[in-house]
């Protein structure tokens, strides 16, 4: 059997995990805390068509993107000041300014109302909007959502997906999570979930018994799960040639504050070093919404190619609908599960602690200390 078709039947053998998707927040529902002074992702670059006006609404506010005419983003809030009508409904003028739909109040890509048509065309103070610091990076769109000064530095590092062949990188993937970020950072980073949620995919039987170990440095948290002479899950069997059906896997997942993920999964011949193997850094990129719901972009970048472009067209599609099918099938309804669950609970309960649990417990800790910095 080749590794596609193994993969395949990996894949098509792996039964739904079935949660009721219902409404959150019908208990109590606390409001949640946002870093505000560092970088999310907004889109992708390539979300954002050149006279497109596109919202998001990010850690609660609505924000108008739009390219300019040089092609870099503006971001402002999707609010006009007038009637509070949102600007994306309006059109994009020359000069990149944006007039609202409403009664053709226009504003400049910083935010500044630069024409009222109404009475004597007088702009009071009040008009003006406020603008977000954007940066492109990486194929993405970052923003920037709080007070203090910008700086891209802070941006994580994601450039092995800037200069790598077009077939070693899926496509952009899209979910809308109805639960507080922090729920899907959990669950990111317990890697020994995926032996039960993912198997046949992501991991079987033979990697359940993997020890746990996370590091930090700095403010980055990284938990690592490595497995010797192990039955190789289904998504590796397919990315590789023959021979790899058995391997050493490491699978390696490091976060940075608040709420970007990279995760690094690959696999080499039993006693051979890794950089013989293959695999691919698999992106995450979350971003809140709203206090319960949650931006989720995805893509993943593969290294260390050891199959042709033929084989690789196929392993490209097929690493975005098996990892989007992991993403949206398996561990979504949990997530979402959970959270009502919570919402329902209030602070009556509380979870129990396993040693699976020392990677979120670490980011926790880390995340709580840079809120309170900030004065959370």
């Amino acid at each position: 059997m080749s590794s596609d078709q193994s993969a395949t039947k990996s894949f098509a053998a792996v039964e739904k995990v079935e949660f009721p998707r219902t409404n959150v927040g019908k208990g109590p529902v606390k409001e949640a805390k946002f870093l505000r002074n560092t970088w999310y992702v907004a889109m992708f670059s390539s979300d954002l068509d050149e006279g497109q006006l596109m919202h998001r609404t990010i850690l609660n506010e609505p924000i108008l993107f739009f390219r300019k005419e040089d092609g870099s983003v503006a971001a402002i809030i999707d609010r006009c000041s007038h009637r509070f009508a949102p600007l994306s409904m309006g059109k994009l003028l020359p000069g990149d300014r944006v007039q609202c739909i409403y009664h053709g109040l226009e504003f400049g890509a910083d935010g500044h109302c630069v024409k009222n048509p109404h009475g004597n065309c007088s702009i009071p103070n009040a008009a003006h909007l406020k603008s977000f610091p954007v940066v492109e990076r990486h194929t993405l769109v970052w923003i920037w959502m709080g007070d203090k000064p910008a700086d891209p530095d802070k941006i994580p590092d994601y450039s092995c997906l800037d200069d790598r062949p077009e077939l070693h990188v899926t496509r952009p993937g899209y979910l809308n999570v109805a639960a507080n970020y922090e729920l899907v950072v959990d669950n990111l980073l317990d890697l020994s979930h995926i032996n039960y949620v993912h198997a046949g995919i992501l991991g079987n039987a033979d990697t359940v018994a993997a020890d746990v170990v996370v590091e930090q440095d700095g403010d980055t948290v990284t938990v690592s799960r490595n497995c010797q002479n192990a039955e190789s899950p289904g998504i590796l069997q397919m990315m590789s040639p023959e021979g790899f059906e058995r391997g050493d896997q490491w699978n390696s997942i490091s976060w940075y504050a608040p709420s970007n993920l990279i995760l690094e999964f690959g696999v080499s011949k039993v006693g051979e070093p890794k950089e013989k193997g293959t695999g691919y850094y698999a992106i995450h990129l979350l971003t809140p919404e709203t206090d319960r719901t949650t931006h989720y972009n995805y893509t993943a970048a593969r290294w260390n190619v050891l199959t042709g472009d033929e084989q690789n067209r196929r392993i490209r599609n097929n690493i975005y609908e098996m990892r989007t099918f992991a993403f949206a099938d398996q561990d979504v309804p949990v997530i979402e599960a959970q959270q009502i669950v919570m919402d329902q609970a209030g602070d009556s309960v509380k979870p129990v602690l396993l040693s699976v649990d020392v990677g979120p417990a670490r980011y926790q800790r880390v995340l709580d200390r840079l809120m309170k910095d900030e004065g959370q």
